[in-house]
């Protein structure tokens, strides 16, 4: 019998949660940093296998909202609580339950559907630690399942599927087996991008960055595509830092970008990339809307 269900990924930013998609799906669909705020829409993506299927929805990591942007990212994120069959809530692996786990296991209560705790980065410690982490967060909340894992390596993996399949319904499948993610390719593109100026810039300037792709087109012969971005940051000093002494910055953004698109898309690229200011995006409604981040009723 095939099972078909929606999980959703929660947890404080930073706690790998686009990391194990990434890892369960096989290959990159979420983009990851080291900086908070780096998943800021809903993705979803599907993993099929013989025993059924999971969409996954990876939301924004829950946090106190400073902005118009953060409130967007928050209620998206609680919002999905209510659309799915199970919660993965992923957190990080030590004994001390910080005040952004207590603000989710708050949330937390009000849920009607079975939550696994997934306790991330299993690598980091020794084993014998595990089992004292587990039995701290028994404590705070009634978890279906509480599995360790390592989304970086993989390792127990295979064991939280099984877990997942437990709670899903017996079902048709919603998508195709070859499916593996509902987002369209020019937000995956821009969402590259942006990954990399993440890497590569001061951590007070990405948070006031979007990408928004202009053009997107693939020439004639198939060989080559197109693509012209704009990163929109919200200062003027902003703009020379991402443009970079003698435009340095943004060739280097533009380069790392452009070699991961031609791995994805599998043809040569030819990227552009220019700089705008829009001064308190994330505070106006119309930006936000216009840079994808739509509110839905």
């Amino acid at each position: 019998m095939f099972k078909a269900g929606f999980a959703t990924l929660i947890g404080r930013p930073n706690v790998g949660k686009s990391t194990l998609m990434n890892f369960i799906i096989g290959q990159k669909i979420a983009i990851t940093s080291n900086k908070p705020q780096t998943t800021r829409n809903r993705i979803q993506t599907v993993f099929t296998s013989e025993e059924g299927q999971i969409v996954f929805l990876d939301t924004p990591g829950i946090h106190k909202a400073k902005n118009k942007l953060g409130e967007y990212m928050v209620n998206t994120a609680v919002r999905t609580w209510k659309e799915v069959d199970v919660i993965l809530w992923l957190v990080e692996p030590s004994s001390f339950i910080g005040a952004g786990e207590r603000h989710i296991e708050e949330q937390l209560k009000s849920v009607k559907v079975p939550v696994i705790l997934v306790i991330n980065k299993t690598d980091t410690i020794k084993r014998e630690e595990i089992l004292g982490i587990i039995d701290v967060y028994r404590k705070i909340h009634d978890f279906a399942e509480i599995v360790p894992v390592s989304a970086r390596s993989g390792e127990n993996v295979d064991t939280l599927l099984s877990c997942i399949f437990k709670y899903l319904p017996y079902g048709e499948a919603f998508y195709d087996e070859d499916t593996i993610t509902d987002q369209p390719i020019r937000q995956i593109v821009s969402e590259v991008i942006r990954e990399k100026a993440l890497h590569h810039l001061q951590d007070e300037i990405p948070h006031g960055i979007a990408v928004v792709i202009e053009k997107m087109k693939e020439r004639k012969n198939g060989k080559i595509t197109d693509i012209e971005a704009t990163v929109v940051c919200e200062k003027d000093s902003h703009k020379g830092i991402i443009i970079g002494k003698q435009g340095a910055m943004l060739k280097k953004i533009g380069q790392t970008a452009r070699y991961e698109l031609e791995h994805m898309l599998e043809t040569q690229v030819n990227l552009q990339i220019w700089v705008k200011v829009r001064k308190e995006w994330r505070d106006n409604e119309l930006f936000l809307k216009n840079f994808g981040y739509k509110k839905e009723e």
